[in-house]
C-alpha cells in the first residue's frame, strides 16, 4: 500500500517532504498523503473513477502578463491602506460603510493619493455578527452586507426612526466596533428598505436586481439560500455553520433544502437583494474614487480561503477539499505550526471543472477594483494542506498548476483592467517571486522587513516591481513600533515570557538606532541625536520613514492611515482570539476631520512630492 500511495502522492502533486527553516528535511509521512489524497477524492484502493490530476505545466512556456496601466509602466503612484469597518464618521451607523470608504477616496485624491487599499470586503456570518475576521469569509464571492450605507439605500429618507438613530449615535461614539450592536439595527432598517423596495421601487431598480440576480446566476442563489437557512437553524438552536445542522441540511442539493428554498423564497430574495445593494454602493465608490482624479481607485484583497462552515464549502463542489485546511508547518515562530482554518481549492477539483470556480472568484473580486492584493500569493504554486484530525506538524505541501493559475489571473486582470498584487511574505518558494512578477503580478514589500544583516537596505535596493509599505494590519504601527508595543502584547497574550520580551526590547533599541541612521543616511531625516533619545517616535521620523519609502523604485506605496494618524495600537495581533481587540478597533477621528491632522497632511506632501500624479 505504501508504494500505490506514494506513486499516487506523486502523481497528484503532494510533496515528500519540505526543508525546515533549520536546514532539515521534514518527511511527509505515509498516513498524511493518504488523507490529503483522499480529501482530493482520490480513492487509494482503487475503486471507483481516479480523478485526472492537474496538468503542472512548465512555467517556462509562461506567455500572459497581467494588465498595468500605462502611468504605472512609466511612474509610480502611492494610496492609502485602511481596514473598512475601522473607518469613523459623523454618519455612519458605528461600522465603517462603503459611503465613507466613498468620502475616503474623494479627499485622498485630493491630496495626490492613487488608491485607497482595504481588507477584504467578503462575505462573513450576517447570522452570527461575531464571526469579524475578513480573512475568514463565508464566501469571498461575495460581500459583507454590514458594509452597507443604509442611508444611501433609496427610500432611506422616508422612514422616520429616532430610537435607531439614538443607537446609531451610541454605536458612532465607541472606541471598538460593536459588531452585534451595529447588526441589531442596520439588518431591521434594511429589512424594511426591501419590503418597500418590493411594494415601491422604481421599475429601473427591479429591473437592475433582476438583472443582477440572472447575471450571477446558481452562485447567488445558493449564497443567498445559505443566510436565510443559516438565520433559520440559528434561531432553532442548531447554529449559523451547515455542520451543525441537522443531517438533511448538509447536503445543499437535498430535498429539504429545496422544500426549505420554496417555503423561504422572499427570505432568500432578501439575501440576494442585500448582494445587489452592497455591489451597487462599492461600484460607486469606486466610480467616485475614479471620478476624483484616483488613476486606480479601490485596492481590494483577496482572502487565501474560504471558513469551512461557510456558504463556499456548503456548495460542495469538486473544487473544494472540504477536508483539509491551510497553514503553515513549525518554524522558529511557531514551534507547532499554524492551522489557519481556511479551506483550500483543491486542484483537481480544479481541472475538473476547468479552473471556472477559480475564475469566477477572481472576476467578482476585480469587477470593482482598480488593484488586487492576493493574499499569501505563494498559494498559487503550493499550499500547505492539514488533513482533518491532523495538527499543523502533519500536514503536507500540494502543488497547484502555477502556470495555469496565472495566465487565468492575466486574463481576468486585462478584462476588469486591474493591477494585481501578490502577497509574497513568509517561506517563499525559491523562484517564486522572479516567475510572478514575470507574469506582471506585483511583489509585495514591507519597510520592517527590509534589514539586511546590521543595516536597514536603502531606497535604490527595493525591487521596482513591488508594492512598499511601512507595515500591514498584521505588524504594529510605527508608534507601536518604536515603543515596543507589540512585544508588551505578545507578554499580555501569554505568547512571550517577560525574560525574551527584554531581550527583544533590547534588540528594538538597537533597530531603532539602526532605522534612524538608514533615514539619515538617505537624507529623509536631518541628523539630529535628540531623535534617538525619543520616548516616542517623533513626527518628524513618521514623515521621513514614508519620505524614504518614497524614494523606492516601487511601483506602489501604501500608507498605513493608522501611520497617519499617529496611532500606537495595530489592526490584529496573529495567533490571539479574545487576547487583543482584532478587528475591531476603529481609526482615531472621523474622517470629516482627515483635513486638520497636520501629520497625515505631512506624510501625504512628502509621498507626492517624490510620487507626483502625473
Amino acid at each position: 500500500m505504501t508504494d500505490r500511495i506514494d506513486e499516487l502522492a506523486k502523481r497528484f502533486g503532494i510533496a515528500d517532504g519540505y526543508i525546515s527553516e533549520q536546514g532539515d528535511w521534514i518527511a511527509t509521512p505515509d498516513a498524511t498523503k493518504a488523507k490529503v489524497l483522499e480529501a482530493m477524492g482520490v480513492p487509494l484502493d482503487g475503486s471507483g473513477e481516479m480523478p485526472k490530476p492537474a496538468r503542472m505545466e512548465d512555467i517556462a512556456g509562461l506567455s500572459a502578463s497581467a494588465f498595468w496601466p500605462q502611468f504605472l509602466v512609466e511612474h509610480r503612484a502611492w494610496g492609502f491602506a485602511v481596514q473598512a469597518y475601522a473607518l469613523r464618521s459623523a454618519r455612519n451607523w458605528g461600522i465603517g460603510d462603503f459611503e465613507d470608504l466613498a468620502r475616503l477616496a474623494e479627499y485622498s485624491a485630493t491630496l495626490g493619493a492613487d488608491f485607497i487599499g482595504v481588507s477584504p470586503l467578503h462575505a462573513l456570518f450576517l447570522a452570527d455578527p461575531s464571526r469579524i475576521s475578513p480573512y475568514s469569509p463565508s464566501s469571498r464571492s461575495f460581500l459583507n452586507p454590514l458594509l452597507i450605507a443604509p442611508d444611501r439605500v433609496p427610500g432611506f429618507a422616508e422612514l422616520n426612526r429616532p430610537i435607531f438613530a439614538a443607537r446609531c449615535a451610541e454605536l458612532r461614539q465607541t472606541e471598538f466596533v460593536n459588531y452585534e450592536g451595529v447588526a441589531s439595527v442596520k439588518i431591521p432598517i434594511l429589512e424594511e428598505l426591501f419590503a418597500r423596495f418590493l411594494k415601491n421601487g422604481s421599475p429601473d431598480a427591479k429591473d437592475a436586481f433582476e438583472r443582477y440576480c440572472y447575471e450571477q446566476g446558481k452562485a447567488l442563489e445558493i449564497h443567498a439560500l445559505y443566510e436565510a437557512l443559516s438565520e433559520h437553524m440559528a434561531a432553532k438552536g442548531h447554529g449559523v455553520a451547515w455542520m451543525t445542522w441537522p443531517e438533511v441540511y448538509r447536503d445543499a442539493t437535498n430535498i429539504a433544502v429545496r422544500d426549505f428554498a420554496r417555503a423561504a423564497k422572499t427570505r432568500i430574495a432578501f439575501h440576494a437583494w442585500l448582494q445587489w445593494t452592497a455591489e451597487t454602493q462599492l461600484t460607486d465608490a469606486q466610480a467616485r474614487a475614479r471620478a476624483a482624479g484616483m488613476r486606480i481607485g479601490l485596492y481590494l484583497d483577496l482572502a487565501v480561503g474560504n471558513s469551512p462552515d461557510g456558504s463556499a464549502c456548503w456548495q460542495n463542489g469538486p473544487a473544494m477539499a472540504r477536508s483539509a485546511r491551510i497553514g503553515c508547518p513549525p518554524d522558529p515562530f511557531s514551534a507547532q505550526g499554524q492551522d489557519w482554518g481556511l479551506v483550500p481549492f483543491s486542484p483537481v477539483g480544479l481541472a475538473e471543472e476547468r479552473f471556472e470556480p477559480f475564475q469566477t472568484m477572481l472576476r467578482a473580486n476585480m469587477k470593482h477594483a482598480g488593484a488586487l492584493r492576493i493574499d499569501h500569493a505563494m498559494g498559487l504554486q503550493r499550499l500547505y494542506w492539514i488533513p482533518e484530525g491532523n495538527t499543523a506538524v502533519d500536514g503536507a505541501y500540494v502543488a497547484y498548476p502555477f502556470r495555469e493559475l496565472l495566465e487565468g489571473i492575466a486574463h481576468e486582470s486585462w478584462l476588469s483592467q486591474t493591477v494585481i498584487i501578490g502577497e509574497d511574505l513568509g517561506t517563499v518558494p525559491p523562484g517564486f517571486t522572479d516567475t510572478m512578477v514575470r507574469a506582471g503580478l506585483l511583489s509585495y514589500q514591507v519597510f520592517y522587513f527590509s534589514e539586511e544583516g546590521e543595516v536597514w537596505r536603502p531606497p535604490h535596493a527595493y525591487r521596482r516591481e513591488a508594492t512598499v509599505c511601512a507595515s500591514t494590519h498584521d505588524l504594529p504601527t510605527l508608534r507601536g513600533w518604536w515603543i515596543c508595543n507589540d512585544i508588551d502584547w505578545r507578554v499580555k497574550s501569554g505568547r512571550s515570557t517577560e525574560a525574551e520580551a527584554t531581550i527583544q526590547r533590547r534588540n528594538r533599541e538597537q533597530d531603532r538606532k539602526r532605522l534612524l541612521d538608514a533615514l539619515m543616511g538617505a537624507q529623509a531625516l536631518p541628523p539630529d541625536p535628540a531623535y534617538g533619545e525619543a520616548d516616542e517616535m517623533p513626527d518628524d521620523v513618521v514623515v521621513a520613514v514614508h519620505r524614504f519609502l518614497a524614494a523606492t523604485p516601487c511601483r506602489l506605496l501604501a500608507v498605513q492611515i493608522d501611520d497617519a494618524l499617529g496611532a500606537v495600537e495595530q489592526a490584529n495581533l496573529p495567533g490571539t482570539v479574545d487576547e487583543h481587540p482584532n478587528w475591531r478597533r476603529k481609526i482615531r477621528v472621523p474622517i470629516e476631520e482627515l483635513n486638520q491632522q497636520p501629520l497625515l497632511r505631512a506624510i501625504a506632501d512628502a509621498v507626492a512630492a517624490d510620487r507626483p500624479r502625473r
